[in-house]
């Protein structure tokens, strides 16, 4: 049982935030405000969410790209988190699992995603 203030707090946390609808399969793009120093930028990080997991405010997603030398890197963000500027869903992915870990003993053409087709 959540206390009251806290759950408030939450609710105006999650409202303030425009969200879209995305899960597992989906590429996203995700725009992560990087501070360095007395500078700040805006750095893009695109790549398959894996999963998501939590309620509310504490809710997350995992992102996972290939980057450098065909090495994948995985990635966690807060969705209400402030650092986060935008998420964009590149494209949708037609998958059967809540959860995406087997991608990560795949390699190339067999961690392919198909795409999602609306009718």
């Amino acid at each position: 049982m959540k206390n009251k203030y806290i759950e408030s707090f939450e609710k105006a946390q999650i409202e303030s935030k425009e969200i879209p609808e995305f899960r597992a399969g989906d590429t996203v793009n995700v725009a992560v405000r990087i501070k360095e120093g007395n500078k700040e930028r805006v750095q893009n990080y695109e790549g398959v969410c894996i999963s998501l997991r939590g309620e509310g405010a504490g809710k997350t997603f995992t992102v996972r790209k290939i980057g450098a030398n065909n090495v994948g890197v995985e990635r966690i963000f807060p969705i209400y988190s402030e650092s986060i500027e935008s998420i964009k869903v590149v494209r949708r992915g037609r998958v059967r699992r809540a959860k995406l870990f087997y991608l990560r003993n795949l390699r190339g053409k067999a961690a392919r995603i198909k795409e999602l087709r609306r009718k």
